[in-house]
């Protein structure tokens, strides 16, 4: 979809990078080597970011870091986008509105890091039905490019886990 729209696909990989978690920080070889792109494509399309003010970057020893400008007027709607982008908006609607005591989902593994991947990792807080989650997965999968893999925690198992937890990148999408 967003494909249609941005022709580069290095500039919608850093939209993805950037945008999808705000929190995401990189820097030019960091970014070659994960995109596997020359460092001229990818600098040319950071310095259009950081002159449009939609990213920042500081220096941090010989390193100039970029992150998300989430104070430019347009951020939440390009976040907005990148989430439309990766189906994120169609799980939530479609597989947490009946689904049962639901208190957190939190996207991990690859898109959580800002990295276009062709699974999508939840982890889901709460009570579920099981069966129902399954079909429910199945139907927003077949609306959808991409593969969800999910693991449910009750709120006990995940305070208990929640130590190791903070080691993986997470990126809250929806709390009650």
């Amino acid at each position: 979809m967003i494909e249609a729209l941005i022709s580069s696909k290095t500039r919608v990989k850093l939209l993805l990078k950037f945008f999808l978690n705000a929190s995401n920080k990189a820097y030019l070889r960091g970014l070659e080597e994960e995109f596997g792109e020359s460092t001229n494509a990818i600098r040319v399309e950071l310095n259009r970011f950081e002159e449009a003010g939609m990213i920042s970057a500081q220096t941090e020893g010989n390193k100039k870091i970029f992150t998300a400008n989430t104070r430019h007027p347009l951020f939440r709607e390009i976040h907005n986008i990148v989430m439309k982008h990766v189906g994120i908006d169609t799980i939530i609607d479609n597989v947490l509105s009946q689904l049962g005591e639901v208190s957190e989902v939190y996207l991990t593994g690859g898109f959580a890091q800002g990295n276009d991947n062709h699974i999508i990792d939840l982890e889901i807080i709460g009570s579920v039905n099981a069966a129902y989650l399954a079909e429910l997965v199945g139907k927003a999968q077949s609306l959808l490019t991409r593969k969800i893999r999910y693991i449910v925690f009750s709120k006990e198992e995940y305070t208990a886990l929640s130590a190791a937890h903070h080691l993986l990148p997470r990126l809250l999408i929806w709390s009650k």
